[in-house]
C-alpha cells in the first residue's frame, strides 16, 4: 500500500546481478511516480494493476518476464500469473494473501491512521506524496482491501491459484504482524509445485531488512 520502486526496493534495485537481470521497478496508478491519477479501489483494482503491469512489460518489448511482488505486489503478481501463463517465467512472492479474513480486517484497521506509524516507516512515504495524500490514501486503501470480506470466502484471489503454472517462491517472515502464517501456507498449498520458504527472524519488511539474504534467494530462483 503506497509502496514505490523508489522507497520499497532500494536494495532490489541497487543489488540484483545487473549481468544476469534487467530489474524494473514499476509504480502502479496512483502510487509513486505513476501519477496523475490520484489512487483508487474499485472491486477489480488488483486484476487492473496485473494488467498494467503486464501492457508495461510489453510496451518495453519484453517477451517474457518474472515477477517480484510484495504484499499487494504479491497479490498482483499472482494474478497476473494466473491470468498471462505464457508472460510469466517465473514468479517470487512475499507477504501476500489470497483472500481477506476478521483477523486481517483487525489487523488492517490498525494501521488505517498514519500519525500512529513509527517515524522510520511514515518518513518515506510522507516525503514522497506530502501527508495529505499519504494519509488519506491509506484510509482509503483500509477500504479498498476491507472490501473483500464480504465476498464469499473472502475472495481475493484464490480462485486463480490453481491456474499458476510458472515456477513459484513464497517467502514468508515469521515474524510478519501484516500477514499472518496462514496466507503463505494457503497459497503454497493452491499454487501447483511451488516452493515455501521461511525467515525466522522475518518481519513484513524482509527484502530490506535482510535484503542480502533475500537478493541471494531470488537470484538463485529465478536463474
Amino acid at each position: 500500500m503506497l509502496g514505490s520502486g523508489e522507497t520499497d526496493f532500494g536494495p532490489q534495485i541497487k543489488n540484483l546481478n545487473k549481468q544476469l537481470f534487467t530489474v524494473v521497478a514499476w509504480d502502479p496508478r496512483g502510487y509513486g511516480h505513476s501519477r496523475p491519477p490520484d489512487r483508487d479501489y474499485p472491486g477489480d483494482f488488483f486484476e487492473r494493476d496485473a494488467k498494467d503491469a503486464v501492457d508495461l512489460m510489453k510496451v518495453l518489448k519484453f517477451k517474457t518476464v518474472s515477477l517480484l511482488g510484495w504484499s499487494d505486489g504479491g497479490i498482483t503478481a499472482l494474478i497476473a500469473a494466473a491470468k498471462y501463463p505464457s508472460y510469466i517465467h517465473k514468479m517470487v512472492i512475499w507477504g501476500a494473501n489470497a483472500y481477506v479474513t476478521e483477523e486481517d480486517e483487525m489487523i488492517y484497521q490498525g494501521i488505517r491512521d498514519v500519525s500512529k506509524w513509527s517515524e522510520k516507516t511514515k518518513k518515506p512515504l510522507e516525503t514522497l506524496y506530502g501527508y495529505d495524500y499519504f494519509s488519506k490514501t491509506c484510509e482509503k486503501w483500509v477500504d479498498g482491501i476491507t472490501q473483500f470480506k464480504h465476498r464469499p470466502d473472502g475472495n481475493i484471489c484464490r480462485h486463480l491459484l490453481p491456474l499458476v503454472q510458472c515456477p513459484t517462491l513464497i517467502v514468508h517472515g515469521e515474524k510478519d504482524s501484516l500477514v499472518p502464517r496462514f496466507h503463505a501456507d494457503f497459497i503454497h498449498k493452491h499454487v501447483r509445485g511451488s516452493r515455501l520458504h521461511l525467515m525466522p527472524e522475518g518481519k513484513h519488511n524482509l527484502h530490506l531488512r535482510f535484503a542480502n539474504e533475500f537478493n541471494k534467494l531470488a537470484e538463485d530462483f529465478l536463474q
